[in-house]
This record gives structure tokens, sequence and C-alpha cells, in this order.
């Protein structure tokens, strides 16, 4: 066990040693025009790369993210009620979706879904 302690502080210590050596050494400039501007095929951009979008869509679509994940943990749900205790898997699977309801409807109290402002 000692052993392995010390062969894990060894490879910690040397990894560590290595990325600030890395860091040291490397000849990085940060403020290097090609780096800093977006890649347009080689060509400088036309506008700006920083254009403005509606937070509306941006909301949309966390929220589109948000329920299409849950939806895929509901999924295996229907799979496992074949095998487990009926009484168990409705209980999980209303407070699941108890949770689903209470976020959609906490969205809907701040306003995210409004779409017309």
């Amino acid at each position: 066990m000692l052993i392995t302690t010390y062969m894990a502080s060894l490879t910690l210590f040397l990894a560590i040693f290595m990325m600030c050596l890395n860091n040291l050494i490397s000849k990085k400039t940060f403020m290097d025009r090609e780096k800093n501007s977006p890649f347009e095929c080689g060509f400088d951009p036309k506008n700006s790369a920083r254009l403005p979008f509606s937070l509306q869509f941006f909301l949309i679509a966390i929220i589109f993210l948000i329920f299409d994940v849950e939806i895929a943990l509901l999924m295996p749900l229907i799979m496992i009620i074949k095998t487990s205790n009926f009484l168990f898997m409705m209980n999980i699977s209303f407070f699941f979706i108890l949770i689903l309801l209470i976020g959609l409807y906490h969205e809907w109290n701040q306003g995210a879904l409004n779409w017309a402002n």
C-alpha cells in the first residue's frame, strides 16, 4: 500500500513538473493577429464575428436540450417496467415526471416561454 502511495505521488509530481516546464518553455503569443481573428477560409473577415443574437432563441434551445436529455432518461423506464416491481417503477416515474413538470412550471413562471414581449 505504501509503494502504491509513493508511486501515485511521484506520478502526480512528475505530471505537474512537466506541465510547469511546458508553460515556461513554450513560445505562445496571445497577441497574434491571425489567432485572434475568426477563421474565414484564410481571408480577412468581412463582418464582425460577434454578431448579436436573440436571447429568446438561446433560451428555447437550452430548454429543448434539457427536455431532450430528460426524454432520453425516460426511455429505459419502459423496458425496465417488465422486469421490476411495478409499484416501485410507477413511483419513480411519477416523481421524475413531477420534477419535469415543476421545472416547466418554473420556466413558464419566469417568462422563459413567452415568445412575444
